[in-house]
Protein backbone atom coordinates (compact mmCIF):
# COMPACT_ATOMS: atom_id res chain seq x y z
CA UNK A 1 0.00 0.00 0.00
CA UNK A 2 1.03 3.47 -0.89
CA UNK A 3 0.22 4.77 2.46
CA UNK A 4 2.87 2.11 4.18
CA UNK A 5 5.43 2.91 1.33
CA UNK A 6 5.09 6.69 2.70
CA UNK A 7 5.31 5.63 6.53
CA UNK A 8 8.82 3.26 5.57
CA UNK A 9 10.07 6.52 3.61
CA UNK A 10 9.04 8.74 6.51
CA UNK A 11 11.10 6.33 8.96
CA UNK A 12 14.17 6.18 6.74
CA UNK A 13 14.09 10.11 6.61
CA UNK A 14 14.44 10.45 10.34
CA UNK A 15 17.38 7.95 10.38
CA UNK A 16 18.90 9.72 7.81
CA UNK A 17 18.67 13.06 8.87
CA UNK A 18 16.62 14.69 5.78
CA UNK A 19 14.34 17.25 7.28
CA UNK A 20 12.68 18.46 4.33
CA UNK A 21 11.45 14.83 3.36
CA UNK A 22 10.45 14.43 7.02
CA UNK A 23 8.34 17.69 7.12
CA UNK A 24 7.05 17.12 3.77
CA UNK A 25 6.19 13.36 4.88
CA UNK A 26 4.73 14.31 8.02
CA UNK A 27 2.33 16.66 6.67
CA UNK A 28 1.04 14.32 4.11
CA UNK A 29 0.42 11.70 6.64
CA UNK A 30 -1.31 14.13 8.83
CA UNK A 31 -3.78 15.13 5.49
CA UNK A 32 -3.87 11.12 5.04
CA UNK A 33 -4.99 10.73 8.69
CA UNK A 34 -7.38 13.83 8.34
CA UNK A 35 -8.96 12.67 5.36
CA UNK A 36 -9.32 8.98 7.10
CA UNK A 37 -11.35 10.70 10.00
CA UNK A 38 -13.70 12.82 7.53
CA UNK A 39 -14.60 9.34 6.11
CA UNK A 40 -14.71 7.75 9.40
CA UNK A 41 -17.21 10.21 10.35
CA UNK A 42 -19.38 10.02 7.74
CA UNK A 43 -19.46 6.03 7.95
CA UNK A 44 -20.21 6.48 11.41
CA UNK A 45 -23.76 7.13 10.22
CA UNK A 46 -24.41 3.89 8.98
CA UNK A 47 -21.57 1.54 10.18
CA UNK A 48 -21.93 0.31 13.81
CA UNK A 49 -19.48 -1.97 14.49
CA UNK A 50 -16.17 -0.44 15.56
CA UNK A 51 -14.03 -2.96 13.78
CA UNK A 52 -15.74 -2.60 10.50
CA UNK A 53 -15.69 0.89 10.81
CA UNK A 54 -11.81 1.07 11.54
CA UNK A 55 -12.02 -0.96 8.51
CA UNK A 56 -13.57 0.74 5.95
CA UNK A 57 -12.15 4.25 7.67
CA UNK A 58 -9.07 3.26 6.04
CA UNK A 59 -8.29 4.98 2.81
CA UNK A 60 -7.20 2.72 -0.26
CA UNK A 61 -4.11 4.11 -2.91
CA UNK A 62 -6.93 5.98 -4.88
CA UNK A 63 -7.72 8.52 -2.32
CA UNK A 64 -4.07 8.36 -0.92
CA UNK A 65 -3.40 10.03 -4.36
CA UNK A 66 -5.86 12.19 -4.50
CA UNK A 67 -4.62 13.41 -1.11
CA UNK A 68 -1.19 13.73 -2.73
CA UNK A 69 -2.51 15.42 -5.49
CA UNK A 70 -4.24 18.25 -3.44
CA UNK A 71 -1.38 18.44 -1.62
CA UNK A 72 0.62 18.93 -4.91
CA UNK A 73 -1.37 21.46 -5.88
CA UNK A 74 -1.00 23.42 -2.68
CA UNK A 75 2.36 23.63 -2.87
CA UNK A 76 1.99 25.19 -6.87
CA UNK A 77 -0.33 27.50 -5.80
CA UNK A 78 2.32 28.87 -2.92
CA UNK A 79 5.03 28.94 -5.64
CA UNK A 80 2.65 30.86 -7.96
CA UNK A 81 1.75 33.36 -4.83
CA UNK A 82 5.31 33.83 -3.32
CA UNK A 83 6.90 33.93 -6.92
CA UNK A 84 4.26 37.34 -7.37
CA UNK A 85 5.74 38.50 -4.12
CA UNK A 86 9.31 37.97 -4.55
CA UNK A 87 9.72 35.91 -2.40
CA UNK A 88 12.36 34.02 -4.19
CA UNK A 89 13.66 31.99 -1.18
CA UNK A 90 9.83 30.74 -0.21
CA UNK A 91 9.24 29.63 -3.75
CA UNK A 92 12.20 27.25 -4.56
CA UNK A 93 11.42 25.58 -0.65
CA UNK A 94 7.81 25.08 -2.17
CA UNK A 95 9.35 23.41 -5.52
CA UNK A 96 11.31 21.40 -3.62
CA UNK A 97 8.75 20.09 -1.19
CA UNK A 98 6.80 19.61 -4.29
CA UNK A 99 9.02 17.13 -5.93
CA UNK A 100 9.20 15.52 -2.97
CA UNK A 101 5.73 14.75 -3.19
CA UNK A 102 4.88 14.27 -7.07
CA UNK A 103 8.06 11.13 -6.72
CA UNK A 104 4.35 9.52 -5.46
CA UNK A 105 2.05 10.32 -7.96
CA UNK A 106 2.13 8.33 -11.39
CA UNK A 107 3.76 9.38 -14.36
CA UNK A 108 1.86 12.62 -15.71
CA UNK A 109 0.53 12.32 -19.08
CA UNK A 110 2.13 14.69 -21.65
CA UNK A 111 -0.18 18.03 -22.86
CA UNK A 112 -0.21 16.01 -26.66
CA UNK A 113 -1.43 12.43 -24.61
CA UNK A 114 -4.25 14.47 -22.84
CA UNK A 115 -5.45 16.26 -26.00
CA UNK A 116 -5.85 13.20 -27.58
CA UNK A 117 -7.74 11.45 -24.73
CA UNK A 118 -9.93 14.81 -24.67
CA UNK A 119 -10.52 14.62 -28.75
CA UNK A 120 -11.87 11.07 -28.14
CA UNK A 121 -13.73 11.96 -25.17
CA UNK A 122 -15.76 14.54 -27.39
CA UNK A 123 -16.42 12.56 -30.36
CA UNK A 124 -18.03 9.66 -27.84
CA UNK A 125 -19.70 12.45 -26.04
CA UNK A 126 -20.81 14.41 -29.49
CA UNK A 127 -19.99 17.93 -27.91
CA UNK A 128 -19.55 20.26 -30.32
CA UNK A 129 -19.41 24.00 -28.33
CA UNK A 130 -18.36 25.23 -25.03
CA UNK A 131 -21.44 24.87 -23.12
CA UNK A 132 -21.23 21.06 -23.44
CA UNK A 133 -17.82 20.61 -21.55
CA UNK A 134 -19.59 19.08 -18.60
CA UNK A 135 -20.19 15.89 -20.83
CA UNK A 136 -16.77 16.17 -22.06
CA UNK A 137 -15.26 16.21 -18.75
CA UNK A 138 -17.26 13.54 -17.12
CA UNK A 139 -15.80 11.73 -19.16
CA UNK A 140 -12.08 12.30 -19.60
CA UNK A 141 -11.79 13.05 -15.67
CA UNK A 142 -11.94 9.41 -14.43
CA UNK A 143 -9.68 8.52 -17.29
CA UNK A 144 -6.73 10.94 -16.37
CA UNK A 145 -7.59 11.36 -12.77
CA UNK A 146 -4.21 11.27 -11.07
CA UNK A 147 -2.26 11.46 -14.73
CA UNK A 148 -2.95 15.21 -15.62
CA UNK A 149 -3.38 18.53 -13.52
CA UNK A 150 -7.11 19.40 -13.64
CA UNK A 151 -6.71 22.96 -15.39
CA UNK A 152 -4.62 21.40 -17.77
CA UNK A 153 -7.42 19.21 -19.04
CA UNK A 154 -10.14 21.64 -18.32
CA UNK A 155 -7.80 24.57 -20.40
CA UNK A 156 -7.59 22.03 -23.25
CA UNK A 157 -11.07 21.01 -23.46
CA UNK A 158 -11.84 24.84 -24.11
CA UNK A 159 -9.85 25.51 -26.27
CA UNK A 160 -11.00 22.44 -28.59
CA UNK A 161 -14.74 22.93 -28.16
CA UNK A 162 -14.10 26.59 -28.61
Amino acid sequence: MLQERIKKELTESLKSGDQLKRLVLGTLLTAIKNRELSKRTRLSKTVTDTAELEKQSRLNDEEVLEVIAGEVKKRKDSIEQFAAGGRKDLAEKEEAEEKILKAYLPEQLSNEAVREEIKKAIESSGAKEPKEMGKVMALVMPKLKGRADGSIISRITKELLG
